[in-house]
């Protein structure tokens, strides 16, 4: 659905925002006294500065199950989907279920992460449903056939979709160049229910890809500035 778009390109600013204030490498996690806190805070008041803490600070694990695919082409997209799922693992977890956040957040990932596998394998020529679209956390290699199985909750309920549409609509027609609204609205699918690689972008615009990365990246610090010059809280 396109409104997923608005939070794969929310999951981006995150994660470029993270990368960006930590030198390119990402925060390490909270101790778990902290995670506990910052929990609380978000499921009791719905401080959402609270949320973007332990969104940061669980990027690494993001990361870790992305690199695990190695046979899909763009393992920055992986990255970014990761990241969308982390964020809605912490919308939905619920410590007094017993189990621990990261537990929780490494399915949502996966969920995430294999639904684009899938969606890969689906455009791909010539695929079995029997062929390998990756490994589980314990190293199995995951079929197609496996994933067709896969049952997933829908947690958009759960957000304010709304607003936050609105919102990054308004942020990219204040901060960001018509080229750069193009880009990012291809890239993250947000005018159609399918999201572009850099590649397909580049090929479409006839530029190289690696042009397409810098304006990205230049998109995104824009509206990452604009989210703090507006003093916006998701």
């Amino acid at each position: 659905m396109v409104l997923e778009g608005f939070f794969a390109l929310f999951s981006n600013i995150l994660l470029f925002t993270a990368k960006l204030d930590n030198s390119n490498s990402f925060p390490h996690p909270l101790s778990p006294e902290k995670e506990q806190e910052y929990l609380e805070k978000f499921r009791k008041t719905g401080d959402m500065e609270a949320r973007n803490i332990l969104v940061k600070h669980n990027l690494r694990l993001v990361v870790f199950i992305a690199k695990k695919y190695v046979n899909y082409p763009d393992n920055d997209e992986l990255i970014s989907v990761g990241t969308l799922g982390l964020i809605k693992a912490i919308n939905t977890f619920n410590s007094e279920k017993g189990s621990q956040l990261a537990t929780y957040a490494s399915r949502c990932i996966e969920n995430e992460i294999l639904m684009t596998m899938r969606s890969y394998k689906k455009r791909a020529q010539d695929i079995s449903i029997y062929d390998s679209v990756g490994c589980d956390k314990e190293g199995n290699e995951l079929s197609i056939i496996e994933l067709l199985q896969t049952d997933e909750e829908s947690v958009y309920e759960k957000l304010d979709c709304e607003f936050l549409k609105k919102t990054i609509g308004n942020l990219m027609k204040k901060y960001l160049t018509e080229r750069e609204q193009n880009i990012i609205t291809m890239r993250f699918g947000l005018e159609t229910d399918e999201p572009k690689t850099q590649q397909a972008v580049a090929d479409k615009l006839k530029i190289s890809r690696s042009y397409i990365s810098r304006i990205e990246k230049k998109a995104l610090m824009k509206l990452k500035k604009g989210i703090e010059a507006e003093h916006i809280q998701f």
